[in-house]
């Protein structure tokens, strides 16, 4: 299935669909289907599961609006069904104050998990910024991370982009606490 057929943006609204995507094995089954089909089987070696339990993952991800059956076929008897997303992107609700943010959970888990060896660029910079250039540096960032997505070819390696411009909370200093 091309993905020019996907609708662009998926809003999670319900807490079935926030439980579907807060999960890390069904957050990494999407990552999987994300540019192209695949069926159980295929999902299961990708991620490491067994079929099982790669099959449970998939159904609530599809009772929940994430995937969908894109395409079926008969092999020896038994349906083939493959998955895809059902739309190229997907919004969470704003995790609101204090909630956890699980699209950073899970980048920070996937990570941690890819192999140290591999060629990998992580940084973090403290900046001082006027609300201007704050808006200006997320603008920027979201045409890079558009502009890439748009090169992605489904033949080529994974390759996850993440990044998070906020600003922290403030911490006030406790007394007696140097100046």
């Amino acid at each position: 299935m091309p993905t020019d057929d996907l609708p662009e943006t998926f809003h999670v609204t319900t807490d079935e669909q926030l439980r579907a995507v807060s999960s890390l094995t069904r957050h990494r089954i999407m990552a999987v289907i994300r540019f192209e089909p695949a069926t159980i089987t295929q999902i299961a070696e990708r991620v490491g599961l067994a079929k099982g339990s790669s099959s449970y993952h998939v159904r609530l991800l599809e009772r929940a609006g994430l995937v969908k059956v894109v395409r079926t076929r008969k092999v020896r008897g038994v349906t083939e069904r493959y998955y895809a997303m059902a739309a190229r992107t997907i919004t969470l609700p704003d995790p609101g104050e204090g909630g956890p943010d699980m699209l950073m959970r899970h980048a920070v888990a996937d990570l941690e998990a890819a192999p140290t060896d591999a060629e990998r660029h992580v940084r973090m910079a403290h900046l001082r910024l006027t609300d201007e250039q704050f808006a200006r540096l997320g603008e920027r960032l979201e045409a890079l991370a558009d502009e890439f997505w748009a090169l992605s070819d489904p033949s080529l390696p994974d390759a996850s982009l993440v990044f998070a411009l906020f600003r922290p909370a403030r911490l006030d200093r406790t007394e007696g606490e140097a100046k």
